[in-house]
């Protein structure tokens, strides 16, 4: 029938139906029902939408179409905007109208360098025909348990030193999440002199430009990877017309890192002593602590101790902690794509400039730190930054907490002066090379940082000591390979990983990982297409990863020719 002729009334209903009618998929009132149940009283805030994603995923082991649309509903949000985080996160199973959920249980194998050289393939190869249909075996990045190497996480339980039977025993067991029990809890940490510190600080008993000038005189510097020196970065803040938030980088997604769990897991209010003394001499109202989702029993642990810390101040007047859970993505590592997950969006790394210290969290400025840095506070101001610069090697000072991997005899984190060199890294720390392999190359800053021959073992490791060389120390990720391995194979373990893990948001990253990835499968690499990729990646990426993901195939071209003739 022509449109034209359609009779007025005719046409007033179809408009008045239209009207009624919600844009996208109907809410349908069981799935609102249940979300409506587990939010709870809790607020429907925009930037909560991850922390509720994590709630539905948590309670029904997946993120049904019917549950994402209840909870746009529930959080007044459009369901595009909730769907295109939920399906950035890999911890979000989302499933699609008529597709069937997956296995009640997931067991995930770590398919990251020193899992994958202690033998995560024959785990993900044999895994699932031995645990069955009912549980899923999917392969993971790093999980930051390298020094346990291979790793499975049993829902979410980590199996460290993983083999057949030790998974098959913990499905089996169904056992609840690991949680740290030698760690120093609050009224250990408090008995042994703890927050007497930060007590001095609020009270007056020490001056905010005493401390600030305390940290600048040890030369502590940022130890997430970017190195920006820690009291500079304090003053800037500091400057900015409040009110100041802070962001506090626990997500160390990078392959072969894994120190700021370590120290997470046996002394977490020294941590928080620093965060808080850093809050006060900034003029910090709020703080964001934002945990990886693979750090379970550690978020646990976190809980209570905070609950503790709140409930019970060491001294009135704290600024309001809150912990937020990540959702598995190693992009928000970066500082600008944390703040996006944070505030409840995808994380995608932000232009620059603005700055995150002038324009970071919810607009205002912000202190960004990683954990390891604050660790560091309590002691330095304690001690004096001159004796944090008495320690170092080879010219450099200052120590290094090295998270090493790999072929040694004893993995782990490796407190060590700055400027040490990998051999000696090995001989003074790890107990030499594994029995049967002899050191053959290693990578000095995780799987950004380069990999570099053994012939090469007198360089100073530490901020800028690499970089003539093609690499950077990072956040010291140190990985060992043996005359076992290849640098080839350990390079395209590397550009798989950028691959899986770039946000996707500039060509040439995204596009650059994967043709990067495809080309050196391939028996015979084309160097001038990789030269050309490369380039590019380094000149256009927005963010770090796409600009520091040449790095590995690189040096395997500079250093390590003999492997691609």
């Amino acid at each position: 029938m022509n449109p034209k002729i359609i009779p007025i009334a005719v046409q007033q209903v179809s408009k008045e139906r239209k009207r009624q009618a919600p844009k996208g998929r109907r809410v349908e009132p069981t799935a609102l029902a249940e979300v409506q149940s587990l939010l709870g009283g809790a607020s429907r805030q925009p930037d909560l939408l991850i922390e509720h994603l994590h709630k539905i995923q948590d309670r029904f082991g997946h993120l049904s179409a019917a549950h994402l649309a209840a909870l746009a509903q529930e959080m007044r949000l459009a369901q595009t905007e909730v769907y295109e985080v939920a399906t950035f996160y890999h911890h979000f199973d989302v499933v699609k109208e008529g597709e069937a959920a997956p296995a009640t249980l997931t067991v995930r194998v770590c398919d990251g360098l020193s899992c994958e050289m202690a033998g995560a393939r024959e785990l993900l190869a044999k895994l699932p025909k031995i645990l069955g249909k009912d549980v899923r075996v999917i392969a993971a990045p790093c999980v930051g348990r390298c020094e346990q190497a291979p790793v499975a996480v049993v829902g979410q339980n980590p199996v460290p030193n993983a083999s057949l039977e030790t998974v098959a025993v913990k499905v089996a067991a169904q056992d609840v999440q690991h949680i740290p029990s030698d760690f120093t809890d609050y009224a250990s940490y408090q008995a042994a002199g703890g927050y007497a510190l930060l007590k001095d600080c609020m009270s007056g008993k020490q001056e905010v430009e005493s401390v600030i000038k305390t940290m600048e005189d040890s030369g502590l510097r940022g130890l997430g990877g970017a190195g920006f020196p820690a009291g500079r970065k304090w003053r800037i803040v500091r400057a900015e017309t409040g009110p100041r938030l802070m962001a506090v980088n626990i997500d160390e997604g990078e392959p072969g890192t894994f120190k700021d769990r370590v120290y997470l897991e046996r002394d977490p209010h020294r941590f928080l002593e620093g965060m808080l003394i850093a809050a006060w001499a900034v003029g910090i109202d709020r703080i964001y602590i934002y945990l990886r989702d693979e750090y379970h029993g550690c978020r646990a642990m976190l809980q209570s101790e905070l609950e503790k810390l709140k409930t019970a101040p060491p001294r009135a007047g704290l600024p309001e902690i809150i912990l937020r859970r990540g959702a598995g993505a190693y992009i928000c590592g970066e500082e600008s794509a944390m703040i996006e997950s944070i505030e409840g969006k995808r994380g995608m790394p932000r232009l620059r400039p603005p700055y995150v210290a002038q324009v970071g969290l919810f607009g205002r400025p912000t202190l960004e730190h990683n954990f390891e840095t604050l660790f560091w506070v309590r002691e330095i101001l304690e001690k004096g930054g001159a004796w944090f610069t008495s320690h170092g090697r080879n010219g450099r000072t200052g120590l290094r907490s090295f998270s090493v991997s790999g072929r040694v005899k004893n993995p782990g984190v490796k407190l060590a002066p700055a400027g040490i060199t990998i051999q000696e890294l090995i001989d003074e720390y790890c107990g030499g090379m594994q029995d049967g392999h002899h050191f053959y190359a290693y990578l000095p800053g995780g799987a950004s940082g380069g990999i570099l021959p053994a012939t090469m073992n007198s360089i100073p490791l530490d901020f800028d000591t690499l970089q003539p060389y093609g690499c950077f120390i990072g956040s010291a990720a140190v990985i060992v390979l043996s005359d076992s391995d290849t640098a080839t194979d350990a390079a395209r373990s590397m550009l798989r990983f950028f691959h899986h893990e770039s946000c996707g948001q500039c060509t040439p990253c995204r596009v650059g990982t994967a043709k990067a990835a495809h080309l050196m499968d391939q028996p015979k690499w084309d160097l001038a297409l990789l030269a050309d990729l490369s380039l590019v990646m380094r000149d256009a990426s927005i963010c770090g990863l796409g600009q520091a993901a040449p790095n590995p195939m690189d040096c395997v071209v500079k250093y390590f020719p003999h492997e691609l003739v």
